[in-house]
């Protein structure tokens, strides 16, 4: 199943509403909106610097993916940033194919 990088930076209200209901519910929370979509979530984790909070998870596809973050996001109290995660065999069947690129035909 594929992986998603989930990156997160509250709001002032967001920081108001963390600090009230913690981060253990927010990670049970969390957990169960992931398992809602067919995934799984590996890992919560909170940080100081440019990012707030970050989570891995297991997702069916970009669809269910995208669903989560923007059920985080649309209460407007954090911004949500997904990336897809490749592993080593993906990138190396990615490296495999070979697809000729005419800079001149890009419009």
């Amino acid at each position: 199943m594929p992986r998603y990088l989930f990156q997160g930076c509250y709001t002032a209200e967001g920081l108001k509403s963390l600090h009230k209901d913690t981060a253990v519910a927010r990670r049970a929370t969390l957990i169960k909106a992931v398992e809602s979509l067919g995934g799984k979530l590996e890992a919560a984790y909170w940080c100081f610097g440019q990012t707030d909070t970050l989570g891995v998870a297991e997702m069916p596809d970009n669809v269910n993916a995208a669903t989560f973050a923007l059920a985080v996001s649309v209460g407007g109290h954090i911004r949500v940033t997904t990336t897809p995660l490749l592993t080593a065999e993906e990138l190396d069947r990615a490296l495999q194919k070979c697809v000729t690129l005419h800079p001149h035909s890009i419009k």
